[in-house]
């Protein structure tokens, strides 16, 4: 072992800084592929760490900080000590898993799945989506994504050669002053058809969609599928809060259940949303064998298989939704935490998107006016206005919130530069805290 003085480190590291420098700019080995060289820091690198350094209430990030249920957890721990669910799993999935699957999603689907075929079992959604896009696409090949989307779409895109076109949905001029419906949230037809070429592949929905947390209703399902149809395009429907509707809507409408629309929808769901296990990375799809077969293809060359003792535990969750109220319970606990949310919104007379499901808020802060004279950072000042709103909100007011323009293209920033997203997936007290630091509010409201 060698051992520096403080003065000879410091003579040293100039020195040990060129040579770090050189062999990394210089070499030519090390430039890194097209495919990551241009990806800018993520949404979440900037506002994650920025609540933990504050201390701020983070309703960011779309994570729980609450358990699953009771019997999911009970089996995760009951796989954990048995030998054979701590060994891989079928590159499909555990049968047990894509046997419940098939069991909960019959009556939604109304019709018979079969889970050797039908369904396949991935690392998480993401991971579904990303097999998917490896298994269809070609360099150049054009897929249309609903703006706002999930911010992975894209890089899931291009990193397997494809280009993202872009389709937005459009607020109502009246959520500018009033509180409405995420149904009013519309997508133009013409535009969406307008999109397509002859090297679209694939489009892609949202369905309850984050982060507005529209559902899409039949109608609109059945007029994005006849776009699909009239191309003959494949649908990639992210369904992952499908679990989480609300009242009115009694029932959660499917794109894959209407017309002939299965034989060309992939299915995107997750058990981590809807077990409030996020970092269990369980979902799968649920499609026609000729579509499942080569996302599956795909994902044995990504992660092979998927984690065993979680997915146990998961189709031990599904297995008791068949009899008791898993869902409905969580719906119920959902609501009320919805309500604690908007009635601080309410009260400030700040306008918000009342979600149809998923567990986000979209609030308009036109009306909030921040003192002309705050500094940011600079890395701010190439990103969306409402990137500057939620970094004053997090440091200043004590409560992280998403700024909305991250999941658009540039060209359509502005269509997000006075909306914040605020996730309400936390336990009661934490809301009521929130609900505390926000009425600080109060002093920068125009009137």
């Amino acid at each position: 072992m060698f051992h520096f003085s403080r003065a000879a480190t410091a003579r040293c590291r100039p020195l040990l800084l060129r040579t770090f420098t050189n062999s990394t700019t210089m070499g030519k080995g090390f430039t890194p592929a097209a495919r990551v060289s241009k990806f800018e820091k993520d949404v979440w690198s900037i506002f994650t760490p920025l609540a933990a350094e504050t201390k701020a209430i983070n309703l960011g990030q779309g994570y729980m900080n609450f358990g699953p249920p009771e019997a999911v957890q009970n089996a995760a721990k009951e796989a954990i000590e048995t030998v054979e669910s701590n060994q891989y799993s079928h590159p499909k999935g555990r049968l047990r898993l894509r046997n419940a699957i098939a069991a909960s999603y019959e009556p939604e689907y109304n019709r018979k799945l079969n889970p050797e075929t039908e369904i396949l079992v991935t690392a998480g959604a993401n991971e579904a989506m990303y097999a998917t896009f490896a298994g269809y696409l070609d360099e150049g090949a054009e897929v249309i994504c609903i703006e706002p989307f999930f911010d992975q779409y894209i890089s899931n895109i291009t990193m397997n050669g494809g280009k993202p076109v872009f389709v937005p949905l459009r607020a109502p001029d009246s959520a500018k002053t009033s509180t409405i419906s995420s149904h009013e949230w519309k997508l133009d037809i013409d535009e969406l058809r307008s999109k397509v070429t002859d090297k679209t592949k694939m489009i892609v929905i949202n369905t309850p969609h984050n982060p507005v947390g529209k559902v899409f209703d039949e109608e609109e399902l059945l007029a994005i599928g006849k776009v699909a149809e009239d191309n003959d395009l494949i649908i990639l429907s992210d369904e992952v809060y499908d679990r989480l509707y609300y009242p009115p809507l009694k029932k959660f409408p499917r794109i894959a259940t209407l017309g002939n629309l299965w034989e060309r929808t992939l299915t995107v769901c997750s058990g981590g949303k809807s077990f409030a296990a996020t970092g269990w990375r369980v979902g799968w799809l649920i499609g026609p064998e000729h579509l499942v077969k080569y996302s599956f293809a795909a994902q044995t060359r990504v992660v092979f298989s998927v984690n065993s003792p979680c997915q146990e535990a998961v189709a031990a969750g599904l297995e008791a939704s068949l009899t008791q109220p898993i869902f409905q319970d969580q719906v119920a606990a959902y609501l009320k935490k919805r309500e604690i949310l908007a009635k601080v919104f309410d009260e400030l007379e700040l306008p918000y998107t009342v979600p149809e499901g998923a567990y986000y808020i979209l609030v308009n802060t036109d009306k909030i006016d921040i003192p002309k004279d705050y500094q940011f950072p600079e890395e701010l000042d190439s990103r969306g206005a409402d990137f500057k709103t939620c970094y004053w909100l997090t440091k200043e007011i004590g409560v992280a919130a998403i700024p909305p323009s991250e999941f658009y293209s540039k060209e359509h920033w502005y269509l997000a530069k006075d909306f914040a997203r605020f996730a309400f997936c936390k336990t009661d007290d934490v809301l009521l805290q929130a609900v505390e630091r926000l009425r600080g509010l109060k002093q920068y409201i125009k009137k």
